[in-house]
């Protein structure tokens, strides 16, 4: 239309002007007739046609310009713009993404490598040439989907649209090409940071001109995006008056007001036949996953509960046929650990021991070659983006830890892939341990810096622990348990059984052992129980024609097992079974804490000699003693669970006896003895003035007010004194909430019989204990929690209003007893600040009985 205007103008105008020229001219003549003339042809306007739409031909996107990366999804590249090739065969299928940290900024506690997020994905045509991303969350599923309930379920568990995508091209018709360069370089979440993370690290909208797609690469199974992002910041909150936060704000966010990071996301494609899944069982200590199955016939919604563990299987028939007969073989695909080569060199052998200390656990199950650790050279073709790859990562990181996660298909628990990550200052916090627990019987470990020798097995064991998660094994908690004490002074079975059955105990080290026993093994091992469970978890069954029936094999050899108690599970998460507990070791924590004491004590003197350094100041010894008093504080920890404990023994129907157990009176009331020994009485040996001179202007009277204090927060807590008279209440023969106060008080307040001076640290801890029974004199609510049988994780809870229970009656009757005991004390107490102290408890006391 414009071009037919603009021949259409000119014409008209000529017109126009040789009309009037004409007129001009003649205009003394007669007027002639008028002379008629055609007008010109005109030509009716055409619409204009409308652009064309939907994909082009396939070369004339992906033109010779394109680089190209082929593997699970071929990419291309065209100047700065990203295509992907999204065959017919993967839509549908399921994918696994998981985003880490590249690159990040320094300060805030995340390391370039360590997981962001993980989500599952599936590709899928959409109406009006469309490609359609969805996040899939399993949450329940029905078996059969011939059946209707099938339906029931889709309409109840529809799945986000994360992205959507125009067909640019097609490929034979069974290839569509999408553009994906601004998907990718957007704030997704599912493939960028959450809001979580977000609000922690004071993270706000992303930048699009400062954020970039660095490359995107493909191999057989994964497709890699590694991503560039520049993120504003939350702007400061300004107030007079503090206002708690959440977060903190990186270095960089202070000095920039931005953020830059790196991340890396891998697409993992998801087997199209899961793995057969192996069901979760209490009794043994495996990761787990979940989902709500619904079956047409079932009468409720059923649990799917699975274990998390590597697919192992044969390589043929026969090889079946011979681990049949006992023979271990070698499996298809065996789990290879590969030691970043950004590792120190010296530690890369050990790191790698780590790992091929599993196989003869392996071998118990069947397996030869099953697992081992290899050195990846910077000069390799490998890549740690390559998920076929599981890595021991090392992050340049002052954090003292290490941690074991996997990648799985949340379908089936099989694992995919893992990235162990250690820290470089793991060897620090192992250093500390290693001295706290053994230097007074280990002459090897009373140096500020350890030989190489040491401490190479000392990261070797937590090698091992790590990969032990990989495999999907949680932490045992009870193994140590299973250890009597005075085996732990024995050389010789120690040197042949170790001093705890599972190297997923945190069973550090042997604390208990004495400087003259002439113990030298004093590392965890890979014990009865990991064995076990790597038999339990990894046994192939050629025969078994679906999961159920390999349940039933493995229940027979499961109730077997658990007869030997070096094979059982102790949860991490009991808030009530003393057997279970972190840092602990045999089956009697006072005589165990005792022992710990007694060498605490012999360690504490030479701190000084073993931490010096010509020209440093006291920093290091600072460092020792904080570890010294903790070491002390868990040893009170370890014995104060003992203190209305139950036992919790998981059970199947086809085995004999109850599940829970009330720790026995003996035992509870050995507790208490304990702390009244060993706490209560004031523990001076912990006040060495020639090491406290050095490190603080205190002498440690505020010190050991604060261990007292906790302790008896800890024994007095509210969901304990529930427990107490719920087993003492209804059973005379069990330890109730009486009688642990009648033995704290016996304790406490020990003077009132033996007449002595109350010195600064008793007044400090019996005002504490006056002033916790006041409280307890109109308590709240406390939330007791159980665990529930048959769980993975997670608490059964109720909420209990201890003002309806006996506590506050037996508390008034003990506050009523020690008033008339410090009344019959006073007029015999000639110490001055002990008489002091004892009217001014008096008082106390009587306000909290009859507040004015």
């Amino acid at each position: 239309m414009k071009l037919l205007r603009l021949s259409l103008i000119p014409c008209v105008l000529l017109g126009m002007t040789l009309t009037g020229y004409a007129q001009k001219k003649d205009d003394k003549k007669k007027p002639e007739e008028p002379v008629k003339t055609t007008p010109p042809p005109t030509t009716a306007a055409k619409p204009a046609e409308a652009p064309k739409t939907g994909p082009k031909p396939y070369k004339e996107v992906i033109t010779d310009k394109a680089k190209t990366s082929k593997g699970l999804i071929t990419v291309h590249k065209i100047d700065e713009k990203y295509f992907f090739e999204i065959a017919d065969t993967l839509l549908g299928r399921d994918i696994m993404t998981v985003t880490r940290y590249s690159k990040t900024a320094a300060g805030g506690g995340i390391f370039g490598g360590e997981e962001v997020n993980r989500q599952m994905i599936r590709w899928e045509k959409g109406p009006d040439n469309k490609i359609f991303l969805r996040s899939i969350s399993i949450i329940m599923t029905s078996a059969d989907s011939t059946k209707p309930i099938f339906q029931a379920v889709r309409n109840s568990s529809a799945d986000p649209i994360i992205g959507s995508f125009d067909i640019k091209a097609l490929k034979k018709d069974t290839v569509s090409v999408i553009e994906v360069t601004d998907f990718f370089k957007g704030d997704n979440q599912v493939f960028s940071l959450d809001p979580v993370n977000k609000q922690f690290l004071k993270i706000a909208a992303l930048q699009a001109d400062r954020s970039y797609i660095q490359h995107i690469r493909s191999y057989p199974i994964n497709t890699e995006i590694r991503t560039v992002k520049t993120f504003s910041v939350t702007p400061p909150m300004v107030t007079l008056t503090p206002i708690p936060q959440i977060g903190q704000y990186l270095p960089a966010s202070r000095d920039a007001g931005v953020v830059t990071m790196e991340f890396n996301t891998s697409m993992i494609l998801l087997p199209k036949v899961p793995m057969r899944k192996r069901f979760f069982d209490q009794r043994v200590g495996y990761f787990a996953n979940q989902y709500s199955v619904f079956g047409e016939e079932s009468q409720k919604s059923d649990q799917d509960v699975f274990a998390v563990r590597w697919r192992l299987e044969p390589k043929s028939k026969e090889d079946a046929e011979r681990q049949k007969r006992g023979e271990a073989i070698e499996p298809k695909k065996p789990i290879i650990y590969y030691i970043d080569p950004a590792t120190p060199v010296k530690w890369q052998k050990y790191l790698k021991l780590g790992v091929d200390d599993w196989q003869a656990a392996f071998e118990k199950a069947g397996w030869k070659n099953a697992i081992r650790g290899e050195y990846m050279k910077e000069s390799d073709s490998l890549s740690l983006e390559d998920a076929r790859f599981s890595a021991i990562r090392y992050f340049a990181a002052d954090i003292q830890n290490a941690y074991g996660p996997n990648v799985h298909d949340p379908r089936s628990g099989e694992i995919l892939e893992s990235h162990i990550g250690w820290y470089h200052n793991v060897m620090r916090l192992l250093r500390n341990w290693y001295m706290i627990q053994t230097a007074a019987a280990d002459t090897r470990s009373r140096n500020k810096n350890f030989s190489d020798e040491l401490m190479g097995e000392l990261i070797r064991f937590v090698s091992s622990h790590e990969v032990g998660h990989t495999l999907g094994l949680r932490h045992n908690m009870g193994a140590s348990s299973a250890t009597p004490v005075e085996k732990l002074r024995d050389k010789n079975w120690v040197a042949q059984n170790g001093h705890t059955s599972s190297i997923m105990d945190y069973a550090r080290f042997n604390y208990v052992a004495q400087p003259e026993d002439g113990v030298t093994d004093f590392f965890p091992r890979i014990g009865d129980y990991d064995n076990w469970a790597i038999k339990w978890g990894y046994s192939y069954f050629a025969d078994a024609k679906d999961a159920k029936e390999e349940k039933k094999t493995l229940n027979e050899w499961t109730k077997e097992a658990y007869k030997d108690p070096r094979k059982r599970f102790g949860t991490e998460i009991s808030p009530y079974d003393p057997r279970y507990q972190t840092e602990d070791l045999s089956d009697n924590a006072m005589k165990a804490s005792e022992y710990g004491i007694k060498n605490l004590q012999k360690i504490l003197p030479n701190l000084t000699e073993w931490s010096k350094e010509d020209g440093e100041f006291y920093k290091e010894l600072a460092e020792l003693y904080g570890n010294v008093a903790g070491q002390f504080r868990r040893y009170i920890g370890h014995v104060t669970k003992n203190v209305g404990g139950i036992y919790d023994d998981p059970k199947t129907y086809d085995m004999e006896g109850g599940v829970f157990t009330v720790v026995p009176k003996a035992t509870q009331k050995e507790a208490v003895a304990f702390l009244n020994r060993q706490v209560f009485a004031t523990p001076t040996w912990l006040l060495d003035q020639n090491v406290l001179n050095k490190i603080n202007i205190e002498t440690g009277v505020e010190a050991v007010k604060s261990i007292q204090e906790a302790t008896l927060n800890n024994l007095l807590a509210g969901d304990r004194a529930v427990r107490l008279m719920e087993t003492g209440g209804t059973n005379p023969a069990n330890y109730n909430l009486d009688d642990l106060m009648t033995d704290l008080r016996g304790g406490i307040w020990a003077e009132l019989k033996t007449k002595k001076a109350i010195d600064v640290y008793r007044r400090n801890l019996q005002k504490v204990f006056t002033e916790k029974l006041i409280t307890l004199l109109t308590p709240t609510t406390t939330t007791v929690l159980s665990i529930p049988p048959g769980v993975t994780y997670g608490y059964d809870t109720r909420v209990v209003d201890l003002k309806k229970t006996d506590l506050p009656s037996i508390t008034r009757a003990h506050l009523e007893s020690l008033k008339t005991e410090i009344k019959a004390a006073l007029p015999l107490t000639t110490d001055k600040m002990s008489k002091y102290h004892l009217q001014d408890v008096l008082k106390r006391i009587e306000n909290g009985l009859d507040p004015k």
